[in-house]
């Protein structure tokens, strides 16, 4: 079968090197390094980190295909991610990545990638799977969401769709129809193309296996995983093989909180960024 997503040779082969947007606040003697997940930009976190900016030198970063940074007609793999972020983030001096979702798993690529630079991990709502297979079938499940939440997005062409629709019919309603979520968040759900959106959930989420990247983290990066107990999106079940692979790390459960603690528990969340990343600038 054709896949959508193959790109020419030579436009693989000589694509020049890309950087992604980002935003800068605070002027702290350490930095941290934020990335949103699937459709999220840099608003995800700027209004709610005022008292880490006081602190920290705080990088906001739109991933490669959303919000303001370029996106390329390319297969967005995993390894055209981490070096999107590479070709951004590498002048920065030891960093602590914070990531939620599909920035959880790019922030778990980079620092098994490039671990001198990583100091610690806050990872948010990590969506492991361990094989696309095993995600359709997670997906496919009644309590995840429900028959229709399930062949949408487990079906390429139905994804494609949701996503043109989305930006192209909806897009200026949609703060008005998804209520449970800040208005310049659902704003941004915009900031994408299809094939960006698309190809980075088939790419990252679903084929990636990132249980050798885990194995990879060096024990001196200091991580704390954060996930809620009502989370419908991230099976709350795959912190039990981080567990097994990396006992050392911190396992944060919030009982009744869905795919969004930082929304939902912004103070506690910032408490354990703070604790990482003081215990992270120690070692």
């Amino acid at each position: 079968m054709l896949d959508i997503f193959t790109e020419p040779k030579h436009r693989a082969e000589n694509a020049p090197a890309i950087h992604l947007h980002t935003e800068v606040m605070g002027d702290g003697d350490e930095t941290l390094v934020f990335l949103a997940g699937l459709g999220g930009t840099t608003r995800y976190w700027s209004p709610r980190i005022a008292r880490l900016a006081d602190k920290y030198t705080i990088v906001l970063v739109d991933l490669l295909g959303f919000g303001d940074s370029p996106k390329p007609w390319i297969r967005y793999s995993v390894e055209r991610h981490v070096d999107a972020l590479h070709n951004t983030l590498a002048p920065l001096g030891p960093i602590t990545l914070i990531g939620h979702s599909l920035g959880a798993l790019l922030t778990l690529a980079y620092a098994a990638r490039f671990p001198p630079q990583v100091n610690g991990m806050v990872l948010m709502s990590l969506p492991y799977f361990g094989s696309k297979a095993s995600a359709y079938d997670y997906f496919k499940k009644r309590d995840a969401g429900g028959e229709v939440r399930a062949l949408i997005t487990t079906n390429m062409a139905l994804t494609i769709v949701t996503c043109i629709l989305t930006r192209r019919v909806f897009g200026k309603i949609l703060p008005y129809l998804i209520r449970d979520m800040p208005k310049e968040i659902v704003a941004d759900l915009v900031k994408h193309t299809w094939r960006s959106s698309t190809s980075s959930l088939w790419e990252v989420v679903y084929r990636y296996d990132a249980l050798d990247d885990i194995r990879k983290i060096p024990s001196r990066i200091k991580v704390v995983c954060i996930h809620g107990g009502a989370d419908t999106t991230a099976p709350p079940s795959s912190l039990d093989i981080i567990s097994r692979h990396q006992p050392e790390w911190n396992i944060e459960m919030m009982q009744d909180v869905d795919h969004h603690p930082f929304l939902r528990n912004t103070q506690q969340c910032i408490d354990l960024i703070e604790a990482v990343a003081t215990r992270s600038g120690t070692t």
